[in-house]
């Protein structure tokens, strides 16, 4: 018998590459990426994703014939191996879904047309099997030592058999995810390297000589006041409980006691110091795109080219585009390219991203953006502001977080000044022990730099005027309609800032803002500023501001707004107003009303809001409220037959939104000169400007980017949508449109 010559890929300089050769290497690939954890599965996983080459009807597509499935007939293949073996459902799930992402399970009535996996199972009935594998490739059963321990585990508990089933699948979905990141990984870049041997990924650094310069940095820190004195001991008590080698950390330091640095020494000394984990990265998970950048700036100035820095957000693009295939990259297109492709599967030293874009990378179902998840082995993660993940979604975060060091040989530090008592949520889905790393807070009445007055009811005008009294007053409102409202009663300098403002004119904003206060504590001016703003400022932006109004909201939100007065505790006379606007109805906002009526009725029982005690209860309260939503937002609930061969990987995927990026589109404003010849190259077909273009843009929800749409404010170029006439962008309002909207569909926090 001739044996054919079965091709995988064909390059477009006409080279071949055999389905041997891309399985062998695919599967070596998937090995390597697990790096012990179920790499034997994730070998196998790579031997049989592609068997459905071995048919006739593929070989013709690649000769040019009409499209075929191929995932199929490996996952039906699974069954007939390895029979009953406790990791054949989870090897169907990652070899059905490695070009269409993770399916869900559904039900063994599914039919072929059924886009479930039970359905696809059907359908490789009635399609050609691809057995001729059997001549090149041996397949031997995957080594299930792994999951057999993790299953006697759960299985020896003392969990009740209800909550034993939903633990094991919600592992047994977590390791699914994980060996499909192995596998889909591995078939990106063995596809890639053979397609175009050019190209270039990864960034590297040296975590030593990063430490060494973040030292001397922060040895220049002079402890000359109470306040930078209380910091130092704070932060060396910190690296001190560091050292007990704990898998979860918790980072609780008052705000601007220099968590961020902090933190950071921390993750540098455990790559550098830790002899028993290897760690590979640093992953740096904040909550706003809109500090990602100062942020990163912060340690690209500190750092300096001992490590190379991956930005990975939603606001930042990695764009190369060219007229035609022929066209040469420049080396600045190499560089964004070579960045692209790093993105891709953070195989980065150190990462700077938004819990979004952290937690997708845990519970998403398509391979683009499930293949970073085995990259967060051997890490150090650090999640900034960690109070304001939403409650909805604390059980999966907390399990995540659990899953990846305990199988992944990782280390998560949590960061917050207002520190929610996790005990009872850790202890329910975290499975891991945990240290404080601040145990002694007797310095964290040093901190205490202003004290909290509770205006009750009033109206703006009477904030207004109090504010005049101050040399420099922040006003922190609620909605974006309300920062309108209110700078239009100020007088003076004055500044506005909210998202309807591009993020080069915000920071511009914030830099005029930081030189005024400047000024004001030289005595250079005897100019009063006030500044009006949504909580964007809350977090991230380093202000220090005399005296600050809050409108009535979150303790979290209130404490973090009170960390922008008196934020060197310099001045005696630092205070923070909190109020409850009169004149603005407030609408049932869910998450936001709850969280405000809670503190509403702290505010009449405790006289120091700061206290450790009334965080306590407030986070105490929120999770008591919240309790049975905590408990169902699971893949297990979302399970309709509770077994491993339905759970609902794509459904659960598809309701998992943090914040929904997906529901905004980016519109981009014609604001200096450098916007202007941007976007004058956008019309003229260079679509490499795209990236440059995120400073200019606006966040618009799509309900109200439809608005606009139908009111001829938007334009479209390119695929780039555009602010049709400029007199609706205002220096002093940014995005300056009819806010009625805001208050039709209850929008606008920020």
């Amino acid at each position: 018998m001739v044996l054919l010559e079965y091709i995988a890929h064909r390059s477009d300089d006409d080279r071949e590459q055999s389905v041997k050769e891309h399985l062998e290497g695919v599967a070596k690939l998937a090995e390597e990426n697990a790096s012990g954890f179920l790499g034997s599965a994730s070998y196998n996983a790579g031997l049989l994703h592609d068997i459905g080459k071995y048919t006739t009807s593929f070989q013709k597509r690649i000769n040019g014939g009409a499209r075929t499935e191929h995932a199929v007939q490996g996952a039906a293949e699974c069954a007939r191996i390895f029979g009953r073996n406790p990791l054949t459902p989870l090897l169907q799930y990652c070899i059905a879904g490695h070009h269409s992402g993770l399916p869900d399970g559904g039900a063994s009535a599914d039919g072929p047309d059924s886009p479930t996996l039970q359905g696809r199972l059907s359908r490789a009935k009635k399609l050609e099997s691809g057995e001729a594998y059997k001549n090149e490739i041996t397949i031997s059963a995957p080594d299930d030592s792994q999951i057999i321990a993790c299953m006697n585990e759960i299985m020896h508990s003392s969990l009740s058999d209800k909550e034993k089933n939903r633990e094991y699948m919600e592992l047994y979905a977590f390791m699914t995810r994980y060996v499909f990141s192995c596998l889909t990984d591995a078939d990106f870049i063995d596809t890639e390297t053979f397609c175009d041997m050019q190209a270039e990924r990864g960034m590297t650094g040296d975590f030593e000589e990063a430490l060494r310069r973040l030292d001397a940095h922060m040895s220049g820190f002079k402890a000359d006041t109470k306040v930078r004195t209380a910091r130092r001991e704070l932060q060396h008590q910190a690296y001190e409980l560091a050292q007990n080698g704990s898998s979860v950390e918790l980072l609780n330091m008052p705000t601007g006691s220099g968590k961020t640095l902090c933190s950071l020494k921390i993750a540098l000394e455990k790559a550098v110091k830790d002899e028993k984990k290897q760690i590979k990265r640093i992953i740096y998970v904040i909550p706003y795109t809109s500090i990602i950048e100062q942020t990163a700036e912060e340690f690209e100035e500190i750092l300096g080219d001992s490590v190379e820095i991956l930005q990975h957000h939603s606001n930042f693009s990695f764009d190369v585009d060219k007229d035609n295939k022929n066209d040469k990259y420049d080396e600045n297109d190499l560089t964004v390219l070579k960045m692209k492709h790093t993105a891709e599967n953070w195989d980065a030293k150190l990462i700077i991203t938004t819990s979004v874009q952290f937690f997708q990378s845990l519970y998403h179902y398509k391979g683009s953006r499930l293949r970073k998840l085995h990259n967060l082995a051997d890490s150090v993660i650090i999640f900034d502001e960690i109070h304001l993940l939403p409650i909805k979604y604390l059980q999966p975060c907390i399990r995540a977080v659990g899953y990846i060091t305990k199988y992944l040989r990782s280390t998560a530090i949590f960061l917050s000044a207002t520190m929610p008592d996790y005990t009872g949520l850790f202890g329910r889905y975290l499975g891991n022990d945990f240290t404080q790393l601040i145990t002694d807070k007797t310095h964290f009445a040093d901190f205490k730099k202003c004290q909290y007055i509770d205006l009750g009811k009033t109206s703006f005008e009477n904030v207004v005027m109090k504010a005049s009294e101050s040399m420099s007053s922040l006003i922190i409102v609620n909605t974006r309609a309300e920062a309108q409202q209110v700078y239009k009663m100020l007088s003076g300098v004055k500044y506005h800032l909210s998202t309807y403002m591009i993020p080069e004119h915000r920071s511009a904003v914030i830099k005029k803002i930081r030189q005024h206060l400047k000024d004001i504590a030289d005595n250079v001016t005897d100019e009063k500023l006030t500044v009006v703003s949504t909580s964007l400022v809350e977090a991230g932006v380093d202000f220090d501001f005399q005296t600050v109004f809050r409108e009535l909201a979150g303790l979290d939100s209130i404490l973090q707004a009170g960390g922008r007065c008196n934020r060197e505790g310099s001045r005696s006379d630092g205070c923070v107003y909190i109020f409850d606007a009169d004149d603005t109805p407030h609408k049932n906002d869910g998450d936001f009303d709850t969280r405000r009526n809670i503190t509403k009725k702290l505010l009449e029982k405790f006289s120091d809001i700061t206290a450790p005690e009334c965080i306590e209860t407030y986070f105490s309260g929120l999770f008591e409220d919240y309790d049975e939503l905590i408990k169902k937002n699971s893949i297990y609930e979302c399970s309709t037959g509770k077994n491993l061969m339905s759970i609902p990987f794509r459904k659960y995927a598809e309701s998992f939104q943090l914040i929904n990026d997906d529901d905004s589109i980016a519109v981009v404003v014609e604001y200096d000169e450098n916007a202007s010849k941007l976007i004058a190259r956008l019309r003229a077909g260079d679509m490499k400007v795209k990236r440059k273009l995120q400073r200019y843009s606006v966040p618009v929800k799509k309900f109200y980017f439809n608005e606009l749409m139908k009111s001829g404010l938007i334009s479209e170029c390119n695929g780039v949508c555009l602010l049709a006439n400029k007199n609706y962008y205002t220096d002093e309002m940014g995005l300056d449109i009819n806010t009625d909207l805001d208050e039709k569909y209850n929008i606008g926090r920020q």
